[in-house]
Parts: structure tokens; sequence; C-alpha cells
């Protein structure tokens, strides 16, 4: 485990990491479960032209190779065209093949019986019918899907359950947002990519510190100390407001069951992932 780089004195900055131990760590951690437990030596990433899958993206090319990493684009007709433009920045510098597939028809063939549903049912829609063409397009190419999803989006709950946070292996999860800027940055991500502001791309104008009511840094900074065990009155020493502090304890509080898999009703005493735990999966 990674140590938190906690400031010397009371401040509400977001938790430090070591780039370089951290892009090790991870590099290994990648070629371990791909290759010597999966037996599998390719990655398969959806890149949304955003700073977490460009990561993503990076890492998996330092331990498998560009040539064994392919990037899958998947615009909607309404996404903004510059996430392809800075998805295609990537999979430039990175040397990696790519694919690009609109998900269009996919999503409208089903919506087609759904006119009144809301932004939010939509965007779900989306979410999910990219994850059923990366895990297709992951048995068409025998490679692995890697998950791109930071450890705020995840504590927060925002994203979308069975979509965003399926692929079995995400290096990136347990990265606040700010780390993962930081690693970015060393890792030579596009410079558009990391100044951007990071948006789900799932509606017009959106941006996820719009949605989320509070910016990065500052969730991440909350985020770090309730996880070591402050309180609200701690929390309030450390320069935050009493609306940043419920707001986030409230998302991470209400959004418990997306981190986990679903709740089986248990009937015996080898009911799996209830009783039936194995400390090592061979």
């Amino acid at each position: 485990m990674l140590p938190i780089v906690e400031p010397a004195a009371p401040s509400p900055a977001p938790p430090g990491i070591d780039a370089a131990l951290t892009t090790e760590w991870l590099v290994a951690f990648l070629r371990d479960e791909l290759i010597e437990r999966r037996g599998i030596p390719r990655a398969l990433i959806g890149l949304s032209g955003g700073v977490d899958s460009a990561v993503t993206a990076y890492l998996c090319v330092r331990a498998l190779g560009a040539q064994n990493v392919r990037a899958i684009r998947m615009p909607y007709k309404t996404s903004h065209p510059s996430s392809l433009a800075d998805a295609q920045l990537v999979i430039d510098a990175l040397g990696i093949p790519s694919t690009t597939i609109d998900i269009s028809p996919a999503v409208d063939g089903y919506l087609q019986f759904e006119a009144d549903a809301d932004a939010r049912r939509r965007g779900n829609v989306m979410a999910r019918v990219r994850m059923v063409v990366l895990f297709d397009q992951s048995a068409k190419l025998v490679a692995l899907p890697i998950g791109t999803g930071n450890k705020t989006e995840r504590l927060l709950g925002y994203f979308t359950w069975h979509a965003d946070d399926t692929p079995p292996v995400n290096p990136i999860g347990d990265l606040f947002k700010s780390q993962v800027w930081t690693l970015a940055r060393y890792l030579g991500v596009p410079h558009r990519l990391i100044e951007k502001a990071p948006t789900a791309d799932l509606e017009a104008d959106q941006t996820d510190e719009a949605d989320l009511g509070i910016s990065y840094a500052r969730a991440d900074a909350v985020l770090a100390r309730l996880l070591l065990g402050y309180s609200d009155e701690q929390l309030a020493e450390h320069g935050f407001s009493a609306d940043e502090i419920a707001l986030v304890r409230r998302r991470v509080d209400a959004t418990h069951w997306k981190r986990h898999l679903p709740t089986t009703a248990m009937l015996s005493n080898t009911a799996i992932n209830e009783f039936y735990l194995r400390p090592v999966d061979y």
C-alpha cells in the first residue's frame, strides 16, 4: 500500500503521491494481473479523451508494450468533438492501435422505446452500451478490458453501476483524482487532457465538478481524511465548511452499495463471496 503524503500542518490540500514509485508499482501490478495470473498479454481500453483513461493507457503501454494495447473510442452522436480529438492525441503519442465505434445506433435502438427517458437514464444507457462493446471487442481480440475509474469517483458513487466499474482490472482505482493528475504530468499525458475540465460527456456542457457540487481538490482532501477517521469537527479545523463535509459524507454513505458485488441471499455456509472466501485466488 502506497503511503499518503500528509501536509505538515492543517491544510485543505489533497493528498500527494510519489509519482515515480506509484508508476513502478502500477506497471508491475498490470504485468502480474494480465500476464502472470491470467495469461493475457493484451489490454483493451475505452479511451474517452479524459485524463483517467489516458493515464491508464500510458501505464498499460509501459507494462505491455504499445503493440499489446488497443484503444476503443466509442462516441455517441451528442459527444463533444474534442473528446475524439483528445483521445487521438493519446493514440498518436503512444503509437497504439485503435478502433472507433459509434454507439449511437445501439443506444437509440433501445431509447426509441423510451422517448421520455431523462438525461440520467440516457447517460446510463450510453455507459452500459460502451461496456457491451468493450467486452465483446475483448472476446474478439483476446485482450483484457482495463478499468479507468478513479478512487474519488468510486467513493462518491459518481459512476454507472455495471458499466464504468465493470472491467476486471483497474490500475487507478486507488488513486484520488488529484493523484491521477499528478501521475498524468509525470507520465507525459498531453497537457490539454490534464488542463481541461473533467466531464462524463453524457450531456452538453456537463462537467464532473458541477454535477458533484464540489471541486475534485476539495473532495479529495475531505475523502482522504474521512478514510483516516477524522470527525466532522476535525475536518472543520482543517478548513472545510459544514456544507462540504456534509456533501461528501452523504455521497459516500448513500453509494456504499455501488462498490460491492450484488447481494446474495445466503442459504448455506458456502455462499460465494459471503462465506466462501479464498485468501489467494489461484
